[in-house]
């Protein structure tokens, strides 16, 4: 949503090193609340940074066999496991693609974890 960049001026993440043309930014060590950046295309926030979220999907090595329509990946892989994204306050800026995914235990509660309420719109 952000570009080829993103700076600590749209996500709460450790920005205290520089990377391609972006500089030094902020590291604010801990979360913020929500809101506290502008929103995406949608009207959401916080899609990058401030804490991890947790998704759905159990843990897949790859995107083989994937549902094609979007739907969360329960079948199959390591539900032990879950996937998050997003990345959190105490990542680097690559850690917050759009693209990249982490396995968790599903046990595990940390600082930079969290998760969003999503509800399906009926038109």
């Amino acid at each position: 949503h952000f570009g080829s960049t993103i700076s600590t001026n749209q996500a709460n993440y450790d920005g205290s090193y520089s990377r391609g043309v972006l500089r030094w930014g902020k590291f604010r060590k801990k979360t913020v609340a929500v809101g506290s950046f502008p929103p995406n295309g949608f009207g959401l926030h916080d899609m990058h940074g401030n804490v991890w979220e947790w998704v759905e999907d159990c843990w897949h090595e790859s995107y083989a066999g994937a549902p094609a329509e979007g739907s969360a990946w329960v079948a199959g892989g390591d539900c032990v496991k879950r996937v998050v994204r997003g990345g959190s306050w105490n990542n680097k800026l690559p850690y917050l693609r759009a693209a990249y995914r982490e396995k968790i235990d599903a046990g595990l509660r940390i600082s930079s974890l969290g998760f969003r309420v999503a509800r399906t719109l009926v038109p």
